[in-house]
C-alpha cells in the first residue's frame, strides 16, 4: 500500500497543473455586414468559435471564460448599435 501511495505522490508532483476556468456558451446573430467585426471581437476576447451558420443573418456559437463574457457582450452591443441579437441556447 505504501509503495502505491508513494508512486502516486511522485506522479502528482511531476504532473502538469492546468487551471480550471469556468466557461460560458454564447450564441449571437448579426447582419452579414457585421460578420468581420463579430469575428474579430470573438478572437480578441480569446473565445473558441464553435460554429458559424449563414442564413438571413450570421449566427455565431462560441465559448469563452465566464469572467470575460460580460465585457464582450457589452462591446458587441455597443459596436453593433442594437443589431446584434443574443440567443439563449434553449431558444434554438
Amino acid at each position: 500500500m505504501r509503495a502505491y501511495t508513494d508512486s502516486v505522490a511522485q506522479a502528482l508532483l511531476k504532473a502538469e497543473k492546468i487551471a480550471i476556468i469556468k466557461q460560458r456558451f454564447l450564441i449571437c446573430s448579426a447582419p452579414y455586414a457585421m460578420e468581420g467585426l463579430v469575428r474579430r471581437e470573438i478572437e480578441m476576447a480569446g473565445a473558441a468559435l464553435n460554429n458559424v451558420q449563414h442564413a438571413d443573418n450570421v449566427q455565431f456559437e462560441f465559448n469563452l471564460a465566464d469572467s470575460a463574457a460580460e465585457a464582450l457582450i457589452t462591446r458587441l452591443n455597443e459596436s453593433g448599435h442594437g443589431r446584434i441579437l443574443w440567443i439563449t441556447p434553449d431558444d434554438e
